[in-house]
Parts: C-alpha cells; sequence; structure tokens
C-alpha cells in the first residue's frame, strides 16, 4: 500500500472514521469551530470538499483520537505501542552481539534498519507535478486557517518544516507554526532549542541563506516521526522508516539539495536569510492563551509544487483536547522505552494531557537508594532536548498507577513533606509562551519526590502499608461469585457511576 495522505483517508473512510462535508466552509475562524466540536467528542476525520475563496480541499482532525494515531503507526491497538518503542530504543542504541544468540537476536533489528532507510525517487516525483516558480507563486493559493478570533492573520500549523545542518548535512523535520506575511512570504516560529533554530545558527556563523522546504499533506507516519523526542543526531526520515517497516520515499528540491517527501500533496521551497525578521503573532496557543507577537525569521518562498488537486491537510492548537494531545498520549507509550535507554530506573512515565503533554511529568521508579527520586527527576530533564520545558516533575513508587490521578494524588499526599521533598531549581531555560515565568524564555522547575523514604531520607519510622491478606481477597472474591457480582468483587465498578467523584 502507498503510504501517503491520500491512502490513510481512505483507510479511515472504510472504518467509518472520515466524514465529508460539501456545504461551503470559511477558513478564517469556521473551520476551527467545526473541527473543536469534533474534538471533543471523539468525532471522524474532517474533508471539507469546498473551502470559500479556495482551490484546495482541506482535511482536519486527522489524528483527533488516540485510536486514530495508532492506525497512523499502522498498528490497531494502543498495547502494540510500547512494543514499537523498545525496538525503537535497542535501534537507537544497539548493543554489539556477544555470541551466536545474541547475534540472531540482533539480526532482526539490523533487517529492520535495512528496511527503513529512505528511498530516492528520481524523476516524476507527485509532489512535483504541478511547479509554480517566480511570480507565479502565491501563497494565497492554500487555504491557510485562521483558528481563533484574535490572531494576527492566517497561519500553516501541520507542515514538515525541513532543513539540514552545514556542517554534516544532517537533516531535520520538525512542525512549527508559520504566518503568512505576503504571497511569498511566511515567519517561522520556534522556540531556540529546536533544530530548525540551531540550523540557522550554523548557517549564520557561515554568512550564508539557510535553505528550506515546507511539505504540506504527508503521511501522518510523517507528522508522528518529526513530533517524537529523538536524539539530535538521528533523522527523522529513518525513524518514520522504522515507525512504519519501509523506507521513506524522498525526492530532491527543484532549488536546493533538501530531500523532502516525494508523495506529500504539496512543497514549499525557499530560504532564510539569518537575521531578516517580521514581527509574528498573536496566535491562540496550546498554553490556552494568545502567544505575544515576537520577531521571527523570514521564509521567503521562491516555488511552490505540488501534486494534481492536492489537499491541504490542517490542524490548530489550543487547550486540550487537540490533535497534538492526542499524538502526545500515543507517544508517550512509545518513547518510554526510549527514555528508559537514557535512564534505567525508570519503571513507566506519563504526561497527562490537562498538563499539555508536556508541563507536568509523573515517573514512577524502582527505588533502590536514598536521593534516587532527586536523580530520576534531574535526569529526565536533561534525557531529551523536548524535556526541557517540563515545569514539574513527580516521582513515585513503581506500584503506583501513574495513569490514575487518584493514586498520583494519595502518594503526594502520604509520602511528600514539602520542607524535605521538593526542590525548586530557579533561572532555567524556558517556554518563552509560559506565561507564569515572571521572564520571558526563564523559569523555574519542581521536583517532588512522592516515593516511600529510606534512611537517611528520613529517621522516621513508617508503618507497614495496608494490604489485605490473599487468602481473604480469594474468599470474598467466590462468594460474591456465587451472587453473580463479580464486578464488585474484582473491583471493575466505576466509581464514578456510584457518584464517588461527585
Amino acid at each position: 500500500m502507498t503510504r501517503d495522505l491520500r491512502s490513510f483517508l481512505t483507510f479511515l473512510e472504510a472504518r467509518g472514521q472520515l466524514r465529508r462535508i460539501e456545504a461551503p466552509v470559511d477558513a478564517q475562524l469556521e473551520i476551527t469551530e467545526i473541527a473543536e466540536r469534533m474534538l471533543r467528542c471523539g468525532g471522524p476525520a474532517l474533508l471539507f470538499e469546498r473551502v470559500k475563496g479556495a482551490r484546495f480541499p482541506v482535511v482536519v482532525n486527522l489524528m483527533g483520537t488516540v485510536e486514530r494515531v495508532v492506525w497512523a503507526m499502522g498498528l490497531e491497538q494502543q498495547q502494540q505501542l510500547e512494543a514499537l518503542g523498545e525496538k525503537l530504543g535497542k535501534l537507537q542504541k544497539p548493543r554489539p552481539p556477544r555470541n551466536l544468540k545474541g547475534l540472531i537476536e540482533f539480526a532482526p533489528l539490523l533487517l529492520d534498519v535495512l528496511k527503513a532507510k529512505p528511498g530516492r525517487v528520481l524523476f516524476n516525483a507527485p509532489c512535483q507535478e504541478i511547479v509554480l516558480d517566480g511570480e507565479a507563486v502565491d501563497l494565497n493559493v492554500l487555504p491557510m486557517l485562521q483558528p481563533w478570533p484574535a490572531d494576527a492573520g492566517r497561519n500553516i500549523t501541520m507542515g514538515l518544516v525541513i532543513t539540514r545542518d552545514p556542517e554534516d548535512g544532517t537533516p531535520n523535520v520538525g512542525i512549527y507554526r508559520l504566518q503568512y506575511q505576503s504571497r511569498n512570504t511566511l515567519t517561522v516560529h520556534w522556540l531556540s532549542v529546536r533544530g530548525g533554530a540551531r540550523h540557522l545558527r550554523k548557517w549564520a556563523e557561515r554568512g550564508q541563506k539557510m535553505p528550506i522546504a515546507i511539505a504540506l499533506g504527508v503521511d501522518p507516519l510523517l507528522v508522528l516521526a518529526a513530533a517524537t523526542p529523538i536524539p539530535v543526531e538521528l533523522s527523522e526520515w529513518l525513524f518514520a522508516g522504522l515507525y512504519g517497516g519501509e523506507g521513506v520515499k524522498l525526492t530532491k528540491c527543484r532549488t536546493s539539495d533538501l530531500l523532502v517527501p516525494a508523495m506529500a500533496e504539496i512543497i514549499l521551497e525557499g530560504t532564510i536569510t539569518p537575521g531578516e525578521t517580521a514581527l509574528d503573532g498573536p496566535f491562540g496557543d496550546h498554553m490556552g492563551y494568545y502567544g505575544l507577537p515576537e520577531p521571527s525569521p523570514v521564509l521567503r518562498v521562491e516555488t511552490i509544487t505540488h501534486r494534481r488537486n492536492p489537499l491541504y491537510l490542517a490542524t490548530f492548537s489550543g487547550r486540550p483536547p487537540k490533535e497534538e494531545a492526542m499524538i502526545a498520549i500515543a507517544l508517550n507509550r512509545v518513547y518510554t522505552p526510549l527514555l528508559r535507554q537514557q535512564i534505567p530506573e525508570i519503571r513507566d512515565f506519563f504526561l497527562p494531557m490537562d498538563a499539555l503533554s508536556y508541563k507536568l511529568a509523573v515517573i514512577s521508579i524502582k527505588k533502590s537508594y536514598p536521593g534516587q527520586a532527586r536523580r530520576a527527576a534531574l535526569a529526565f530533564w536533561t534525557a531529551l532536548v523536548q524535556f526541557t520545558y517540563t515545569k514539574f516533575v513527580v516521582v513515585v513508587d513503581e506500584g503506583v498507577d501513574i495513569r490514575d490521578p487518584a493514586q498520583v494524588v494519595w502518594a503526594i499526599a502520604s509520602k511528600v513533606d514539602p520542607a524535605r521533598d521538593v526542590f525548586i531549581l530557579e533561572d532555567t531555560p524556558f517556554d518563552s509562551l509560559d506565561f507564569a515565568c515572571e521572564k520571558i524564555g526563564l523559569g523555574a522547575r519542581m521536583g517532588i519526590d512522592a516515593t516511600t523514604k529510606i534512611p537517611p531520607e528520613t529517621d522516621h519510622a513508617w508503618g507497614e502499608p495496608l494490604v489485605m491478606d490473599e487468602a481473604t481477597r480469594n474468599l470474598v472474591t467466590r462468594r460474591w461469585a456465587e451472587y453473580g457480582l463479580e464486578d464488585i468483587a474484582l473491583n471493575r465498578v466505576d466509581p464514578k457511576a456510584w457518584g464517588y467523584y461527585g
């Protein structure tokens, strides 16, 4: 099966997870309002076939449920995500086999890498069926959305922004917001730690323009690879191949040597001149507020290529639930094994959607020595660049279900002495969109040790935890089963149904 946006839409439609909208809609505010309602009720992906003033249909809410994110990875169940992460973890830090048995076990992983290597489309790439150069370049051909009323204008929200390191040629594929400025210019909003910003600084040191490409309407698997927190030396193209079990088909840009997805719907090619900026924003953001306007790099679009009758894929930010939150929930399971590669004592970790899927992390560890919870929190903040902006880290014992808010709150309430178990790191690099910080780009972070304390962390004796003996549990289960009340006996009743949580 061809891996592209169109084939995934066909797949969703066959499963009743795509709704085609024939009524005319407006890209300014109206599409966002409809998509917002669909997201909140777990509704299907939407294909708007008639967008006012536009020639291209618009696709939104493509990955608006965790189920559809799982399908985008070529999987069927959420339970398969961690197994995929374990494979990726082994490939990220492979250990050379030491004997014949190890060689046999390593061989399938090596085969996965070989299958995942990107391929090349040298001629007639679908994304270059139509070419617009020079005066024909006009970004107004794109049905860009304006998601929120006070936004500074229209913007591109689900484009793969492709750059490369001028020193070693390593590509970076990120997802950044791009604001429409004129018929052939956009501003790029990225944080200073992101790959694109890092590459621009290197091009600036050479006094050269940075080539850049934007791929619109791609296989959702590529979006997931770009959103995955991977080490900077790895390629998102390779990661996408590992996700999908086959290499991504790439083709060379017409105006630079950048490689772009050959099956993309639309490609924008251009350059950024270091130091050239324009005012970007305000825009509604995932923080639930409008971000402040700020100078951002200007991208000059020199060429637009696209497929015949292209589709425009879009999304938008705001307080959860949004597509980015659904993606984060799924990826949480995938990169838990990757995190264990960096911090072996971590058993599991969770980024709650209500905390924007990155502001708060809950980590469970198998505690072996005093101070280990603090070490795990500090190690988490430095494990991957993407965790730099996690504001709170709560560390609990491995027996606590970190996805159950009731258990996490119990661990904090019963095991934390604020004077001893809370530590704060001041004036650390931070998310410029976090308005709770007193200084833009600089803020504090908090670690909370909610594990059971062991000497010398405390001299106070802890009582034994309340645990019913197994014989009594089994007796009660058997007796209640005789009356057909297994759900109560096995604790399978939702407490909310009894009004426990109001």
